[in-house]
């Protein structure tokens, strides 16, 4: 399509033309007009224009373009006519016209906005048009056009996150500098107070800047900048004196925005301000602290300049500039740039990380919760599963769809019988790339197939009714949230809407280990649709029956000011998430960017008291600072640390202790409600936030008191207090831990950091001591994290996090897996890649990881379920955790295998028949020898009959890296074995990628004896077939270091060039163990498309 063409329908406004002329939609059949639909005293009339495979474009005719949250109730009705759709709204005779996609962020339904009212303006959307369009022979599928329409849409948000990093950081550093009166005899690069209060004021100012967007400072757009240029017009005014920052913005944020009232002279000078609360714009520790602080105009003029280049929305929006700004830049830039914490084994978490750790843990709690409700109507939860029966394969993610209404190629369907012989041959296809209409990204044929029959298996198992148990929605990886909120949507039974809408209330979600809030977020967003569902039902159910839900709707309806998405997100803010972490910055970026997510859903009414806008809760009680580690957890963690006090005498100070718990427990409790019922008595709300800070400051000096006696620490108390930061869980959340046993979901991505290493000499031990871990052997702080874990979680909770992979495959770590077989929990356990890999899980950090799902309810049976060590390349990340497989490993025992499929299982019980590790043939010394580096690449175990050639200067030399193993006879053999597929893939599933230990070859069992010479001839054979091959491939490196004039060359070798001799180890190794040729089959191509790369499709 021709520029011109596109700019003649936009200037039109003629979009069913453009859509189905231009770029070969179809006509609509049947009727075109959707139901009137009315938001907020206004009535929408949208039509269909146009359409292809059930998507469709929409259009709405308007006296005014709809704002973006009017946009999105409008999506909550249009959905249930149109769940695919493009709406344009345009207002006639105008190029002001704004379409609306709703796409899926993680997982999340969300809508995108591209607003324009010129010309140019629209070329941006022109930019897209093509990737909608299509030719006469297509034939998309639904799937297809949510994929192009995807595409276009979604904003692509790290690219420009990472733009705005690279000038943040410059303004960050530049913004210190003008700052004066905190500590000046420090550098300002060693000045953490500095540093920290620099972060506060650009938290601070980022939030106005969103804020004055929507027209929430005095209706002005760029209040901020307008306000510094006429500040500066009136130098030598006595009120303005202070320039700036001491002479507007101290009074601006502390009696402006933290302020309930305003008097006339106050509008005077700043405008009509909201009153915000939420704790931001208190009087900061800081400003407390040093009386003398004051910052230049300077710092504000670089800064504003810096923040105008950028476009700032709180919603989704697009615009042609690409520089479109919104809140999700916040916790990517505390996590990169703040706090450095990738030194503190701390990495920024992508969605869709958080996503899936959230969803499996906070929706089986509330189904399990609501089910523990209804225990006296068994038949309510027959209903339940007999909907997912009759779902066919709806909770089924597309990507495991992908291909499974076509007919397999007969090429490719000759391998799919396995009782048949010439299993191999049949099969010599099955390495081909597969062709679009049937590939997720870059898979080949033999993935193809097996996800397809993963698929056909999953989808009988619900059309049978044997997935009948929500924790089942784990272990087939279903789409969990689509399901229970389809439930909610159309079940005609009240009771399961109403002990859902209960257990929703009342979940209590942690993240002990914050940061800047990504699993927090990730919870909100889990929680947000399931709380709008039961609302919309409550109040369809109380029209039929005015005495259901009447309590429930009157509680909504008298905190209904600005809308129920706005109760809503409060609600959760208040009642539903935790967090603690060690940084306070940490903090203050998680609340701030929950606030903001409040302020998104609301637009400044003039007109209305405050602007519209109800106060932010206060969550400085929810999300907290202090150490997770250090403290009394539980009261028989307090019970056992005043056992031998003399503070008091033990039971005065139990006594004592339990009051003041008790009453900070019910000051707390006054707190929340009073922000609930939306009281308008401030005094009355700052009364009960200066209680409950008092008392709680109070019973945390009388337990830092008495754990500081307990240690004997030879250090004075206050530099204790400082190091440790004690987070006595008892007590900031004695409800919670006391009352009803802990935290329902517990979910996050704890640090990994060495407890006794130093970096740059200090180690975390040297800054505070840790008491009373079982794991404390472990070594490593994620290990601690878990076992903390298991004390502040609920009986019945259940928790998740992403740590490494050792935490399941190294010895050290074997304290973590007793917890789990010790608490007789059920664990799902998926594996992930990550050094030497095609794409990694956390940007830049090659870290091999692994997600730890577990139930907490006490399971006799113990089941556990693993994944296969997954790779991936980048193109592939988006459907990672769509297509994961698990496979209970419940009866294999330990150690724990990393396996996704029940053929590997019969692969491992076919070796453990054999009873013989391998290592039992290790001898001391001899003239047998194989070598082996103990850590290389991870897709070949290179294992020599000779020794590798090094050269340094020229001359012969021999490597320090290479170990050696020693053997009575047989050295072709072992060196067969070690170099075999069988050995690579139980290496892999057993390891922990990246060493090779005593472990691997003592599970490894092989009965060397009872091979037939014939076999130990072939092995002669191979071995010295392989290793001419190696030599025959190999390179030479050149390491040069200038400083000591060494010139290095090292043979390197390329393995995956002598595949096919591997291959032929592997099918005599078969014979040996009884494999069936689909287990061979299995083996030769385990891992095939990363282990040979582009020459898997080399002819």
């Amino acid at each position: 399509m021709q520029r011109n063409i596109f700019n003649s329908h936009i200037s039109d406004s003629n979009f069913k033309e453009l859509f189905v002329s231009e770029m070969l939609w179809n006509n609509p059949t049947g009727a075109t007009q959707l139901p009137e639909i009315t938001i907020d005293d206004t009535t929408f009339r949208i039509e269909q224009i146009a359409g292809r495979s059930g998507f469709q474009i929409l259009q709405c005719e308007g006296d005014e373009i709809p704002n973006s949250s009017v946009c999105r109730k409008l999506d909550a009705k249009i959905r249930r006519n149109a769940e695919n759709y493009i709406c344009i709204f345009f207002v006639p005779g105008t190029r002001h016209h704004l379409w609306v996609a709703p796409v899926k962020k993680v997982e999340k339904r969300d809508i995108v906005l591209i607003e324009y009212d010129t010309l140019d303006k629209a070329g941006f959307l022109f930019e897209k048009m093509e990737s909608l369009s299509f030719a006469l022979e297509d034939e998309p599928t639904i799937i297809d056009i949510i994929g192009k329409v995807q595409a276009a849409f979604l904003i692509n948000s790290e690219k420009i996150t990472k733009d705005f990093y690279a000038g943040f950081k410059k303004e960050h550093h530049n913004f210190a500098t003008f700052i004066t009166g905190i500590d000046d005899n420090i550098a300002d690069n060693d000045n953490k107070n500095k540093q920290w209060y620099t972060s506060v004021m650009l938290n601070r100012l980022m939030f106005c800047y969103f804020i004055q967007k929507k027209g929430f400072l005095d209706g002005d757009v760029d209040y901020l900048r307008h306000k510094l240029e006429w500040t500066r017009s009136r130098e030598g005014e006595d009120r303005f004196f202070n320039k700036f920052y001491k002479g507007f913005l101290v009074n601006l944020f502390h009696n402006g925005l933290n302020a309930p009232q305003h008097n006339q002279e106050f509008e005077g000078i700043y405008g009509r301000i909201p009153y915000l609360n939420g704790g931001m714009f208190d009087i900061h520790q800081i400003e407390q602290d040093y009386a003398e602080l004051d910052i230049a105009d300077e710092a504000f003029q670089s800064l504003f300049d810096f923040f105008d280049k950028w476009h700032w929305h709180l919603d989704d929006r697009i615009t042609a500039t690409g520089r479109d700004i919104n809140p999700d830049v916040l916790g990517y830039i505390f996590e990169q740039y703040i706090n450095d914490r990738a030194q503190m084994g701390a990495y920024y978490t992508k969605e869709d990380i958080t996503e899936y750790i959230g969803r499996n843990t906070i929706i089986p709690y509330l189904v399990d919760a609501t089910l523990a409700g209804l225990k006296s109507h068994p038949q309510m939860e027959k209903d339940l599963w007999q909907f997912l029966r009759c779902s066919g394969d709806r909770y089924i993610y597309d990507a495991m769809k992908k291909g499974a209404d076509l007919p397999i190629p007969d090429e490719i369907a000759v391998g799919l019988d396995t009782t048949q012989p010439n299993l191999l041959e049949r099969r010599s296809r099955w390495n081909e790339r597969t062709p679009e209409a049937w590939a997720l990204p870059t898979e080949i044929w033999r993935e193809t197939i097996e996800r397809l029959q993963r698929y056909d298996d999953i989808k009988e198992k619900i059309e049978n009714g044997e997935i009948n148990a929500i924790n089942d929605f784990i272990t087939y990886n279903l789409d969990i949230r689509r399901f229970v909120y389809d439930y909610l949507a159309y079940t005609s039974n009240h009771l399961f809407v109403s002990h859902f809408y209960k257990a929703l209330l009342q979940t209590t979600i942690l993240d002990p280990t914050c940061g800047s809030g990504a699993f927090l977020f990730a919870a909100l967003n889990i929680l947000e649709p399931l709380y709008e569902v039961c609302i919309g039902r409550m109040q369809e159910f109380n029209q039929a029956n005015d005495r259901l839900f009447r309590n429930e709707l009157a509680e909504i309806a008298q905190r209904y000011r600005s809308n129920i998405q706005y109760f809503i997100y409060k609600s959760i803010i208040l009642r539903n998430l935790y967090g603690v972490d060690i940084m306070v910055e940490a903090t203050e970026i998680a609340k701030l960017r929950l606030f903001l997510k409040m302020v998104a859903v609301v637009d400044a009414d003039r007109r209305a008291p405050n602007l519209g806008l109800d106060p932010l809760p206060d969550i400085d009680f929810n999300i907290r600072c202090g150490n997770t580690l250090v403290g009394y957890a539980t009261q028989a963690e307090l019970e056992r640390g005043i056992a031998f006090s003399d503070f008091f005498t033990v039971q005065e100070f139990r006594d004592k202790i339990t009051e003041e718990m008790q009453k900070v427990a019910r000051a707390y409790d006054v707190f929340k409600t009073i922000q609930l019922r939306q009281a308008e008595d401030m005094a009355a709300f700052a009364g009960a936030k200066s209680e409950l800070k008092a008392r709680l400051t109070a019973l945390d000096e009388l337990l830092n008191r008495q754990m500081y006696g307990a240690v004997e620490s030879t250090t004075d108390y206050d530099a204790w207090l400082r190091s440790h930061q004690p987070f006595h869980w008892i007590a900031e959340f004695y409800e919670i831990i006391n009352d009803r046993g802990g935290f329902d979901v517990i979910i996050g991505n704890p640090p990994y950091v060495e407890y006794n290493k130093k970096v740059n000499g200090v180690a975390v031990s040297d800054s505070y001591k840790l008491n009373g871990y079982k794991t404390l052997s472990c070594g490593n702080l994620y290990a601690y994290v878990l076992e903390r874990t298991f004390v502040i979680v609920s009986k019945v909770g259940y928790f998740g996090y992403i740590v490494p992979l050792s935490s399941i495959s190294t010895p050290r770590m074997g304290k973590i897996l007793s917890l789990y077989n010790e608490k007789r929990v059920k664990d799902w356990i998926s594996c992930y890649a990550g050094d030497s890999n095609p794409g990694t899980l956390f940007n830049g950090v090659k870290c091999q990881l692994s997600i730890h799902i577990i139930n907490m309810s006490f399971d006799e049976d113990k089941k556990s379920f693993r994944t296969n060590y997954m790779r991936w390349f980048d193109q592939e990340r988006n459907t990672i955790f769509k297509n994961i497989s698990l496979e209970n490993v419940s009866n294999i025992g330990e150690p724990y295998y990393k396996i996704g499929n029940n053929i590997q299982q019969y692969i491992l019980k076919k070796m453990f028949s054999q009873r013989k590790p391998i290592n039992t043939y290790f001898i001391r010394n001899s003239e047998h020898i194989v070598y082996y580096r103990n850590a290389s690449g991870s897709y070949y175990r290179l294992f020599l009959i000779n020794q590798p050639k090094i050269f340094i200067n020229n001359m012969p030399s021999i490597s320090t890296t290479i170990n050696k193993m020693y053997f009575s006879n047989h050295k072709e053999t072992f060196h067969c074995v070690f170099s075999s597929n069988l050995f690579h893939w139980f290496w892999t599933v057993i390891s922990d990628n990246y060493h090779i230990t005593n472990k691997d070859f003592s599970c490894f069992m092989l009965d060397i004896d009872s091979l037939k010479n014939t076999m130990h001839n072939s092995f002669k054979m191979l071995s010295s077939a392989y290793s001419s091959s190696l030599d025959e491939y190999s390179k030479y490196r050149i390491e040069q270091n200038n400083r000591n004039n060494v010139i290095r060359k090292v043979q390197i070798f390329e393995p995956r060039k002598s595949k096919p001799i591997i291959d032929e180890i592997d099918k005599i190794l078969a014979v040996h163990y009884g494999f069936t040729e689909e287990e061979l089959d299995f083996i030769i191509n385990y891992d095939i498309k990363y282990r040979m790369g582009d020459e898997l499709n080399e002819e």
